[in-house]
């Protein structure tokens, strides 16, 4: 069960996820499609990253004693601050000469030297665990000096989103390696299942701040109307709709019976959760074209909305049949439907019919899944746990 202390940490998060969120927005909107892509993108990891770091560890070796309690309380200052740096990052990708990610860096880095300090002080208890946690601050370690390395010298554009790539491989290799020392670390997999779903529920909550300005902008622009309700209804079911289909995962009956399934889990969650925040970013760029202040058509402005939701929808299909080991036909049909609705939606602003009433349909998107899953979806769930992981 997740602790006080963790959920508080959560909250950092949300400030990270609403500047990026809100920066993407302002990107997409004024046509900066590339660089507001790249930079989302590159903030996405490093929110995620320190998050999922934490958290692994968190689910192993939670002292919750005064000592642990300060360290985590230093990591997330380190999230505030990498929040701060974020539109500077975008600026200068936007700009396209110098990535200008120091601020950002620099609250990684201290996240990160918190979480070394964690991982040396769990080594200390120096059985087969500690030489796993070694391992780990080793990881950390080498992934820092190179972070360190992109504030020292001023890389131009491309060579610093290279060597950013270059450097998340090795975070990303490093906890893969790390887990193969002397059996890893003991996580818990329901601990660990229930903490990535609260780490979706923030994610989501971009969807509800969407909404808002969506609505405020629909208001401000024509004043109460039946737009207003459908502006509502679209925000609201689609974000309740991505909740909805996000707990059909069978993750923690997965992870228990087969802990090597982690990785790609864990890993694969990064873009399931980046595309949850794009999604509501999305809403936003809706909100700036209903006031008339986005400087792109509507198609593009419905494009921002969909392609993350896609990605979201096809990300949750492709971890399910890598948890239970199975290609469901019923996944294929109700992807096909779905596909049929996102198209809807399009033919419908190609119609000439107004941004609400194509958000209203887009939004009936997540229902599809919805509805097979109940009628139909949930037998073939229990089946396959059992036929596959021995779990009913």
């Amino acid at each position: 069960m997740a602790s006080p202390l963790e959920l508080l940490f959560d909250l950092t998060f949300v400030i990270a996820f609403g500047v990026a969120a809100s920066q993407l927005a302002h990107g997409l909107a004024e046509g900066h499609f590339l660089s507001a892509v790249t930079g989302f993108g590159f903030c996405s990891f490093a929110i995620c990253w320190a998050w999922i770091n934490f958290t692994w560890f968190a689910s192993a070796f939670d002292t919750d004693d005064w000592l642990y309690r300060l360290v985590t309380m230093i990591q997330m200052m380190g999230v505030l601050v990498l929040a701060i740096g974020i539109p500077r990052m975008f600026a200068s990708i936007e700009h396209g000469e110098h990535l200008d990610n120091s601020v950002m860096v620099f609250g990684y880095v201290i996240m990160r030297v918190a979480m070394i300090f964690q991982w040396l002080r769990a080594a200390r208890q120096g059985d087969n665990q500690g030489r796993a946690c070694h391992a780990y601050a080793t990881a950390i370690s080498i992934a820092q000096i190179g972070w360190i390395a992109q504030i020292v010298f001023d890389f131009s554009l491309g060579v610093s989103l290279v060597f950013g790539a270059i450097l998340a491989v090795i975070e990303l290799t490093g906890p893969y390696i790390a887990e193969r020392v002397s059996g890893g670390t003991p996580w818990h997999p329901h601990h660990i299942a229930e903490r990535y779903s609260l780490f979706a529920i923030i994610a989501l909550g971009e969807g509800i701040v969407g909404t808002v300005a969506t609505l405020s902008a629909v208001i401000d622009s024509e004043g109460f109307s039946p737009g207003v309700g459908l502006v509502g209804l679209a925000g609201i079911g689609l974000t309740f709709g991505m909740w909805w289909i996000y707990y059909l995962l069978p993750s923690a009956e997965a992870l228990e019976e087969k802990r090597e399934k982690s990785f790609l889990w864990g890993y694969g969650h990064m873009a399931i959760i980046a595309s949850i925040v794009a999604t509501g970013a999305g809403l936003h760029v809706a909100a700036n074209f209903i006031e008339h202040k986005a400087h792109i058509g509507p198609m593009a402005t419905l494009l921002t909305v969909a392609v993350p939701l896609a990605i979201f929808l096809g990300g949750l299909y492709a971890l399910y049949s890598y948890l239970v080991e199975s290609a469901d036909m019923l996944h294929r049909w109700l992807l096909l439907a779905t596909a049929c609705v996102v198209l809807l939606a399009f033919l419908a602003s190609w119609a000439g019919l107004s941004m609400p009433v194509c958000l209203v349909i887009l939004s009936l998107a997540p229902a599809v899944s919805v509805v097979g899953y109940e009628l139909w979806g949930h037998r073939h769930r229990t089946a396959a746990l059992h036929e596959n992981l021995g779990n009913g």
